[in-house]
């Protein structure tokens, strides 16, 4: 069965965290809705790339996704804190043991919504104390049960590959590292 995520854009957000999500999922066979928090047609970044948007938030079935994915930069990761049906969803997601994901400041939100207790974590650098409840870790990516953590804008693509090893398997995140040439090196 094909998974599906959704992957969340407010004004300001982070282009290379938010489209190397989505580029590598696509590449993979994961259907991904790029969903606008403010149900806008398209939704500009902090370096004023403006990308069109599958749905706006108030029409998607939150039922139908896998995983939800917050990037971060500023000021889109305060645009989906802010957002209250993402917020319930993350919470009912993360409650019923589904996957959440969240790169560079965004995993703020986490944190803030208490959902960081006892789990492993990571941020942008000099915003570890946001991680409210966390065990904070500096690795690039942390998996901590059903939440992936990720730093920053040169951690997408290990970001993406977690994402997507938790999807699938191991086997198919190392398939796609080898096609695109990456390496953790």
């Amino acid at each position: 069965m094909m998974k599906k995520a959704a992957i969340f854009f407010g004004t300001g957000y982070e282009e290379i965290e938010a489209l190397t999500v989505v580029d590598l999922l696509r590449r993979v066979g994961v259907e991904v809705v790029c969903v606008a928090v403010d149900n806008a047609d398209s939704v500009t970044g902090s370096h004023e790339i403006c990308v069109k948007m599958d749905a706006g938030i108030d029409a998607v079935d939150f039922d139908s996704f896998d995983i939800l994915v917050c990037p971060g930069g500023m000021p889109g990761t305060k645009k989906l804190e802010a957002c209250s049906r993402l917020t319930d969803n993350l919470r009912k997601f993360y409650g019923e043991g589904k996957l959440i994901a969240a790169i560079c400041a965004a995993p703020s939100i986490f944190g803030h919504m208490g959902l960081l207790e006892g789990k492993k974590a990571c941020i942008y650098p000099g915003m570890e104390a946001e991680l409210t409840g966390a065990e904070v870790s500096y690795d690039s990516v942390v998996k901590s049960g059903n939440i992936i953590t990720s730093r920053g804008m040169g951690t997408a693509i290990a970001f993406s590959l977690a994402i997507i090893a938790a999807l699938t398997d191991q086997k198919t995140a190392d398939e796609l590292a080898e096609k695109i040439v990456y390496s953790c090196a």
